[in-house]
């Protein structure tokens, strides 16, 4: 017998009951129009072109599957951080000697350092939701996605980083107030733009839910509750004062590369920190697996939606609606249904590489986002 939710309302603004996190596989035509630029044999003109194509192919397709919100899929990035990193000033692209380890799988190791103090003046991502927005319509939210703060605040703080952003900081407070001073900035322009719904992409968290992770940490004598306190800190510096009709969300990754994850653990070493003090809309959570650990730490979510990511992005086999309404249930013993979305746990590419499933597969998994959130959410 199917599960009944009783006053079980849609949304009619971000985040809706049917959601999606960004990211989605890149066409076979954009992977070889970016492999063709790289050897110089197309220009940025060409390139521009065929990524605008096909990103006008992807905003219809997810129309056409009934999303509320709708996103450039990331067609025109490579990493789904790197890419806005490099992009604000005072910031290059360098390779490092090796890359951020994966389940069995190490990335291509790029990273983003400084070479002077952080600033944010033209951003090419800018441009790239101007078109977004002009595709998109009034009938939908076109949804920009940018990594957190404290994600960009983690990267200059790793490995051979580090130093480099000691260099030019040699204080933590005026790193961060650099950092919070060039979001401000980039949520401003966007804003001018049309965006009226931000999304922060944040593996920081995901990261010091993993036990390996902040073991590791206290043994180097580094206090976690530390950590995810500084990382609230420009997380909420950044976006305050924010324009109130400007929906700011954050999604909470345990990484995601080639289908393959990073990190391990319940939200409950973070919760009270994440949910009682950063100041958004909503959390997409991944809850795809027993790696996310059970609902007991939604407890602390305040007013906030809560996006379940029960829906994996990182296989093709299609998930049973009966099992996925049953956990929605359990979350409700802690959060009420009109404070619950569902979504994939992810992205289906959060670098180009992307994960392994077919586009079929991958649009069977929105349609069933989809269906279930019907069913459920009258």
């Amino acid at each position: 017998m199917s599960i009944e939710f009783k006053n079980a309302k849609q949304r009619s603004v971000a985040p809706f009951r049917a959601d999606i996190v960004g990211s989605f596989l890149r066409p076979e035509v954009i992977k070889e129009a970016r492999a063709k630029f790289q050897n110089q044999e197309i220009s940025s003109n060409e390139l521009k072109r065929i990524e605008d194509e096909e990103i006008i192919k992807l905003v219809k397709k997810q129309k056409e599957l009934g999303l509320k919100a709708v996103t450039d899929g990331e067609f025109r990035r490579s990493w789904w951080h790197l890419d806005f990193m490099w992009g604000l000033d005072g910031v290059e692209k360098r390779v490092l000697e090796t890359g951020y380890k994966f389940n069995g799988l190490e990335t291509r190791a790029e990273t983003a350092a400084l070479t002077g103090k952080i600033d944010f003046s033209n951003h090419p991502m800018v441009e790239h939701y101007k078109f977004l927005k002009s595709i998109s319509g009034d009938d939908v939210v076109a949804r920009q996605t940018i990594p957190a703060p404290a994600q960009f605040l983690a990267e200059l703080q790793r490995g051979e980083n580090k130093e480099i952003t000691e260099s030019i900081y040699k204080n933590i407070d005026e790193l961060i107030l650099d950092i919070a001073n060039a979001y401000k900035k980039a949520i401003k322009a966007f804003y001018n733009e049309g965006c009226r719904n931000l999304q922060l992409d944040d593996c920081t968290w995901g990261m010091l839910c993993d036990k390996k992770y902040w073991e590791a940490r206290q043994q180097e004598g580094v206090d976690t509750n530390d950590i995810a306190k500084l990382y609230a800190k420009v997380n909420n510096l950044a976006i305050e004062e924010h324009p109130e009709d400007l929906v700011i969300t954050m999604h909470v990754c345990r990484g995601n590369y080639n289908s393959t994850w990073a990190g391990s653990g319940g939200y409950e070493p973070v919760a009270k920190i994440l949910f009682g003090t950063v100041n958004v809309d909503g959390f997409y959570l991944e809850y795809d697996t027993d790696r996310a650990g059970d609902f007991a730490p939604l407890r602390f979510i305040k007013n906030q939606q809560v996006v379940l990511g029960l829906i994996s992005s990182k296989t093709g086999i299609l998930e049973n609606k009966e099992e996925v309404k049953e956990r929605i249930r359990e979350a409700t013993k802690y959060v009420d249904i009109n404070q619950v979305c569902l979504s994939p746990q992810c992205g289906f590419a959060s670098t180009e590489e992307g994960n392994i499933l077919t586009e079929e597969e991958q649009w069977n998994k929105i349609k069933l986002v989809r269906e279930i959130s019907e069913e459920i959410w009258k």
